[in-house]
This record gives structure tokens, C-alpha cells and sequence, in this order.
């Protein structure tokens, strides 16, 4: 018997020039920028990350996206889950290459969509590591008008072929459920709306970093929880001990929150991913400071190797749901500005997706 495990990957549509981060940030501003210009803040910390294979891309590009998706298929990855902007009254952000990828049919690989419905803000860190916010692109909720036009604008994805389906519905995620006051009645409406259209509904799934809260985002309508334990270890798996050296030592060394892969990867899988109604998440590394600079969080040596640990832990979690269940979202392919990323650097190539296609391999014996 073949066990398949559905691998989701969650896609970053920013690597491409706008007029909004012209204006924010200047001229010809992308995700690129804040890559290429990050520093080394300690010893032993690797910056910049230099990506690969696929080098500083354009994702205007339709040679670049269908190389993504070849090496993505290739190393066992299901399909891409691409980051969508809607801040209200049809105002979108960064959409152009998912509109592509849609309306070409290019490249022929999966894909879904998460709702980042969260404002844009400029978070600036100064020299303390404090962070000052300033808003960018409000995120609005407008009511019924507002929700019918963004789910016309996205029903051209829904019907498209590649669009990945649990329980035979397009699978959509909305990243803060339990911000969005009038969630319930968005669901609703779509379901309606979706049924309407010749679909059989849509899969909703709410993104979560807490377990704790997983109830009560099922009971706004929502089919399911994707748990991303990414900072639980930071929150949750050390001693009061350890947590005064780490804080004395951060304001001693002017350091940003440093801590090993190793330990961190250990709270990135709960008991609760087995759950029918719970999506585990896979993180190969970590490393904010290009965005964040001293007030990041850094993974130090996401080795391959840890790495394939992980996600054999994760895949062990969900075995045994149904096939169309069986459901993990690598967290990321390509946000390269967290470091956070499957996608080929140049200290470890394509070691990461080698080890993610070796340890399915063996899982899907």
C-alpha cells in the first residue's frame, strides 16, 4: 500500500517591482532588497543568503515560475500556496504573478491560496531592538458587497483545474481568522456563493501559531486548523533559567533572538497534528533579521540533515488521516527575507529538497 502525503508550500508573490513599495521603500524596491543588503550581526551568523539555481529572480517572469514549479514537483512538493492581498473595495497587493499563472495556465502545477489579511505596516527596529509601526495599506473588512466582489475576483482560480481540493472544494486559508470580526458570515456568504457558481463549497482553513485556539476557530465555520508552532520553543520550551542568560546575553552582545534549529525544531511538532482537523507545518530555517535586523529571531544550523527529522516527525503525525488529509504546508518555499525558505542557496544547494524527496520516498513505500 502507497501512503501519499500531500506537501503544500507556502509562496511569497513579492519578488517583483510595484508602485505602492516604490513609493514605501524607492525605486525598484522588492523582497530582493532586504535580502541582498542583510548583515552579519555575530559571529557565526550567515548573511547575506544568496540564493542559487534560481538566482535574484522576477517573478514577472514565466520562465522563472515554471522552474520553480519543476523543482518543487521534482522533490515531491504537491503544490504552491500562494500569498493573496485583498485589503477591501477590490484594493490588491503584489497579485500580478498569481493572475498570471492563472490566466496563462502556466506553469501546470497546483496551487491554493491564503488570505494574508492583515494591514501592511512599516516595522521599523532601532538600535534597542524596538520596533516602531507605522500603516501602510489598512486591511478593511467592508460586509457583504466587498466579499462578493472578492470572491468573483478569485472564482476564475477556484474552477481552474490545478486548484488544490480537500473534500472535492477549493482549499483556501485565511491567516488571522480570529481578527476578522465578521469571519462568520464571510464563510457563509462564500459557501453560498461557491455552490451558486457550480462548486461544492470551500475548504476553509484558519492559520494559527496556538493550538489553544483551535476550537474557537473551528466554531466561526472554518474545516480545519494550520498549526505553525514556529516560535513555541522561543515561548514555551525553556527554563526561566535560561530565559535570563538569553535575555542578558541579547543586551550584553547586542544580539538578536538567537537560538539552534535543533532545539527549536522540537516544539514544532504537538500531539494534536494527528487530528483530522489539524494541518501540521514543516519549517526548514529561520532568520528574520533581513527584515527585522536586531529584532529578529534566528535558527542557527538548519542543517539538511535536522531538517529530514522534522519532516519525518510530521509525516508520521498525519499517516493516517485520509489521503486528501494528509496535509502539511512547508513554511516557506521562497520567503527569503525571514530565511525562511526551501528553494537552493549557495552554502547547501539543493540539499534540502533532496532530503525532503529522500525522507518521502521512504515514507510512501
Amino acid at each position: 500500500m502507497i501512503t501519499k502525503a500531500r506537501l503544500i508550500a507556502f509562496y511569497l508573490p513579492q519578488f517583483h517591482p510595484i508602485p505602492e513599495n516604490d513609493e514605501w521603500w524607492g525605486k525598484g524596491f522588492t523582497e530582493w532588497t532586504n535580502v541582498g543588503k542583510a548583515k552579519r550581526l555575530f559571529r557565526g551568523h550567515e548573511q547575506p543568503k544568496i540564493p542559487a539555481d534560481l538566482g535574484y529572480y522576477d517573478l514577472r517572469l514565466k520562465e522563472t515560475r515554471k522552474a520553480q514549479a519543476d523543482l518543487a514537483r521534482e522533490h515531491g512538493v504537491e503544490g504552491f500556496c500562494y500569498w493573496h492581498y485583498w485589503f477591501g473595495n477590490g484594493k490588491r497587493l503584489i497579485e500580478q504573478p498569481f493572475n498570471e499563472v492563472v490566466n496563462s495556465g502556466e506553469p501546470d502545477f497546483p496551487f491554493c491560496l491564503a488570505w494574508a489579511n492583515d494591514s501592511w505596516m512599516a516595522k521599523l527596529w532601532n538600535s534597542e531592538g524596538t520596533c516602531v509601526k507605522e500603516t501602510l495599506q489598512e486591511q478593511l473588512y467592508l460586509g457583504d458587497e466587498d466579499y462578493t466582489e472578492h470572491f468573483n475576483a478569485l472564482l476564475p482560480a477556484f474552477k481552474d483545474k490545478r486548484y488544490i481540493r480537500v473534500e472535492d472544494k477549493p482549499l483556501f486559508m485565511i491567516y488571522k481568522p480570529l481578527e476578522f470580526p465578521d469571519v462568520t458570515r464571510f464563510i457563509e456568504l462564500w459557501q453560498e456563493l461557491a455552490k451558486q457558481n457550480g462548486l461544492k463549497g470551500i475548504y476553509f482553513v484558519g492559520q494559527t501559531p496556538n493550538i489553544k485556539k483551535r476550537e474557537k476557530i473551528l466554531s466561526k465555520g472554518f474545516d480545519a486548523v494550520n498549526i505553525v508552532r514556529l516560535f513555541e520553543y522561543v515561548r514555551y520550551g525553556r527554563s526561566i533559567t535560561k530565559r535570563a542568560i538569553d535575555k542578558i546575553k541579547r543586551k550584553i552582545f547586542r544580539l538578536p533572538f538567537v537560538f539552534q534549529y535543533k532545539d527549536a525544531m522540537k516544539n514544532f511538532v504537538g500531539i494534536e497534528d494527528s487530528d483530522l482537523n489539524v494541518m501540521p507545518s514543516i519549517v526548514p530555517n529561520w532568520d528574520h533579521t533581513p527584515r527585522s535586523g536586531l529584532g529578529g529571531h534566528v535558527y542557527l544550523n538548519s542543517t539538511p540533515e535536522l531538517f529530514g527529522k522534522h519532516v519525518e516527525q510530521v509525516l508520521e503525525k498525519i499517516k493516517d488521516k485520509p489521503e486528501d488529509k494528509r496535509i502539511a504546508f512547508i513554511k516557506s518555499w521562497n520567503e527569503w527575507g525571514e530565511g525562511n525558505y526551501l528553494e537552493p542557496d549557495l552554502k547547501y544547494g539543493l540539499s534540502h529538497l533532496e532530503e525532503l524527496k529522500k525522507t518521502l520516498n521512504a515514507f510512501e513505500k
